[in-house]
């Protein structure tokens, strides 16, 4: 579903009843203490979708947590994501990518010319 900056998120839900009052969550947040404080404001910061939209393992796991930058107390909170990775059991550093081991490498074998 699209996030109110038009970007589309898998674990975005909003339910849009007639006079009724919009229900919005994100499936990342939920049962964790962070739920309660989630606005659909954060989507705005949010990397989800561009991760997403870059890596879709499917043995990647997201995780958010909503808070400050420390030493920053004059910015708004915002969302942090990080990454851990089912089948290595490890924290993945750059989400975009991966971790490295769920999928091997593409590797090009070009043949020599045969000379008639």
């Amino acid at each position: 579903m699209h996030i109110p900056d038009g970007r589309d998120c898998p674990y975005y839900a909003a339910n849009y009843h007639r006079r009724a009052t919009p229900q919005e969550t994100c499936h990342l947040l939920e049962g964790t203490p962070d739920a309660v404080r989630w606005t659909s404001n954060l989507c705005n910061q949010c990397t989800v979708p561009d991760i997403r939209r870059a890596n879709a393992c499917p043995k990647m796991v997201l995780h958010l947590h909503i808070g400050k930058r420390p030493l920053r107390f004059w910015e708004s909170e915002r969302i942090f994501v990080h990454a851990t990775c089912t089948y290595t059991q490890k924290t993945v550093k750059n989400p975009y990518v991966g971790c490295g081991h769920c999928h091997t490498p593409i590797v090009f074998v070009v043949a020599e010319e045969v000379k008639e």
